[in-house]
Order: structure tokens, then C-alpha cells, then sequence
């Protein structure tokens, strides 16, 4: 697997679990997962509180007037930030989410496509999950059904495509967006395992990247989070590992390009996955890197 020359340095630590990095309005946004609080990364480096759950927080995004959209983890719900300590509701998703939600991709038009695990981790057993869409209005909607953990979500630049990765399947998903954000013509972008895993010790166990968050470049290639593995990887459509960044003995979890110029990899990495307890111990960190390409920009 190739590996290239980048200089990784710690730009942030002492947080408990990190996800969705995302880059808005010049400024890098971030959760703490299982601190239940949002941050961002400001020009000059200080890391500030935008906002402050009770519960778990994951995938972030924003409304076309700039709102702050926060998954509630636990509550499965999806809400938006009205204040440090304010929430407003935007959608229950309860009724349509196998288990505790997770990552959001939101677009242009206000639609919110989120994840969810489909299982519960602490029981091995891998189940899968459907995709849902919450509307700018609210309303919710089933897009996609039987994936393997959708997690992290790229839209390629013409708003046409978007890529899920389904972590416990290895593999990089992909779907054309209709008019009205439905989804369709579905097929693999990428495949980084030819074996289908019944539970996720057996997934971690097969030494197969497992992608979690993505961040898509300008030259059509994925950057990856390689949840079982310990760095970062750039593939191609179709599986190709065009590069590598590695993290020494962290895992990551979440990637975004951001950076005035797009070519900044932020990396959110903690210890790898059962080898330590992200509710009491406060061991992940963000990372950077500089990369070649740009990334695609995001709402």
C-alpha cells in the first residue's frame, strides 16, 4: 500500500471521541461524541464551544442560512442549534432509524441524509440500516434501505452523486439524487473487501479498510477514514489504495478537507475501536495534514 511523505502534527486534544468534521464559512466544526458538544477550530487555532448536549452528538451540517444541524446520537433525532444550551427539533426519526443514529451529509436545498448503526455494537451481530432524508420542511423519508452501516457521505461536485460508506461492509457505496433528493440506480463505487462479515469482530479481525467518514478531492478520489486500520487512505473508484497517511497507533474515525485552499486533510483519531472507553477517557485528537488535491467544496 503506498504511503506518502506528509508531515502529520496535532492541531487539538483531550476530547473524549470525535466525529464530522466539516468545513463551513472558513472554519473547521467538529463533535465531540460522547461529550455531547460541538466545537470549531477558528483561523488562529483556538478550539471554541459552539453548542452543548446531554447526550451523545455526531453528524453535522448546515441549513442555506447558515443553522447549525446536530444528530442527536442516542435521542435519534435530528435537531438544530439554537443556542449553547438551546435545541429546536427538527425531526424524530425513531420510527425509521434500526438503532442509535450517526453521520449526516446536508445539501444546498436544506435536506439532511443520516445514517444509522442498524445494531448495537456491544452485541457483534451486524445488521443492516436504511438511509434516511429529512426534508427542510421536516418531513422524513426512507432513500435507501439494507446498507451495512451507512456512515460518512460525499456528494461529487455537479450535486448529481452521492457516495455512503458502509463501514462494516468495507465497502463505498454509491447512488445517482433525483430532483427531489430521492436516491437511485445504486451500485459500488469501491469495494475493499470481497468477503461479506456476519459480525464486526470478524470485520475488524480482517484486516480490510473500513470506511467511516470521506472527504472527496477534485481529481475524484475518496479520502477515507480507515476506522479498523490506523491512518488515513485516498482511493480511487473502484478500490485502488492510490495513498496512505498513517497515524501511528490511532485509528481515524472522520476526515474533511478544509483549509482556505481545500488541501488540508483534518483526521479525527482516537485509539482503535474496544481498546479503551471513550465515555471516561479522553484520548482522541484532532490531526492535519497537507494533501495535493483539493477537496470538493461542501455547503
Amino acid at each position: 500500500m503506498p504511503v506518502g511523505d506528509y508531515t502529520v502534527r496535532q492541531i487539538a486534544g483531550g476530547f473524549h471521541f470525535l466525529e464530522a468534521p466539516r468545513w463551513h464559512d472558513g472554519r473547521l466544526y467538529f463533535s465531540d461524541f460522547a461529550a455531547g458538544k460541538v466545537f470549531v477550530l477558528q483561523s488562529d487555532g483556538r478550539v471554541e464551544l459552539v453548542c452543548q448536549s446531554a447526550n451523545w452528538v455526531s453528524g453535522l451540517g448546515f441549513t442555506p442560512t447558515g443553522e447549525l444541524l446536530v444528530v442527536a446520537v442516542q435521542e435519534r433525532k435530528l435537531l438544530r442549534c439554537a443556542g449553547r444550551e438551546e435545541w429546536v427539533e427538527v425531526a424524530d426519526l425513531n420510527g425509521v432509524a434500526g438503532y442509535h443514529c450517526n453521520d449526516m451529509l446536508v445539501d444546498e436545498h436544506g435536506r439532511a441524509y443520516v445514517g444509522n448503526f442498524g445494531f448495537d455494537m456491544n452485541r457483534d451481530e451486524i445488521r443492516a440500516a436504511d438511509l434516511v432524508m429529512v426534508c427542510a420542511r421536516g418531513e422524513v423519508r426512507v432513500v435507501a434501505r439494507d446498507l451495512t452501516f451507512p456512515n460518512g457521505m460525499a456528494r461529487t461536485a455537479d450535486g448529481r452523486t452521492l457516495i455512503v460508506a458502509e463501514t462494516f461492509a468495507a465497502r463505498l457505496t454509491a447512488f445517482d439524487i433525483l430532483a427531489d433528493g430521492s436516491l437511485t440506480a445504486r451500485r459500488t463505487w469501491a469495494a475493499l473487501s470481497d468477503r461479506n462479515f456476519a459480525t464486526v469482530s470478524e470485520c475488524l479481525g480482517s484486516g480490510a479498510p473500513l470506511p467511516d467518514g470521506i472527504a472527496l478531492d477534485t481529481e475524484g478520489a475518496l479520502w477515507i477514514a480507515d476506522a479498523g486500520g490506523r491512518g488515513a487512505l485516498r482511493v480511487a473508484p473502484g478500490g485502488g489504495i492510490l495513498d496512505r497517511v498513517p497515524t501511528a497507533e490511532l485509528s481515524v474515525f472522520a476526515v474533511a478537507l478544509g483549509g482556505p485552499d481545500l488541501k488540508t486533510l483534518y483526521m479525527c483519531a482516537s485509539p482503535p475501536l474496544y481498546s479503551h472507553d471513550p465515555r471516561v477517557e479522553k484520548r482522541a485528537v484532532l490531526l492535519a495534514t497537507r494533501v495535493e488535491a483539493p477537496g470538493v467544496p461542501t455547503v
